[in-house]
């Protein structure tokens, strides 16, 4: 029984290192986002820091505009980096849950 439960503490401590791993992996990968258009376009990590953003002159004549502009593609960026933020750690994570009957359908 001790040696099931310190093999279980020794792979869930692997598994924070590998999530922590992640976490820092994460902060290279970019996500850009573009407005449809093209007039703006905002890059952040996929643990969502934001990391540019790009105007065309043509938005700095109407702030409303702009504003519009940013909400859109910032929340379209965050929407992606978050996908990908938890699809990356949640793999880790379940990758590193020990077999404990009945927690396997958390993660589906």
């Amino acid at each position: 029984m001790f040696g099931d439960l310190m093999g279980m503490m020794g792979k869930l401590k692997d598994t924070q290192k590998k999530v922590k791993a992640t976490k820092e992996r994460l902060n290279t990968v970019l996500v850009d986002e573009v407005s449809s258009d093209g007039l703006l376009k905002v890059s952040l990590t996929a643990n969502r820091e934001l990391k540019s953003i790009k105007i065309d002159d043509s938005l700095l004549e109407d702030k409303e505009q702009l504003e519009d502009y940013l909400i859109l593609t910032l929340n379209k960026a965050i929407a992606k980096a978050t996908t990908i933020n938890e699809t990356e750690l949640a793999a880790v994570a379940k990758e590193g849950i020990p077999n404990i009957p009945g927690m396997d359908s958390l993660f589906k």
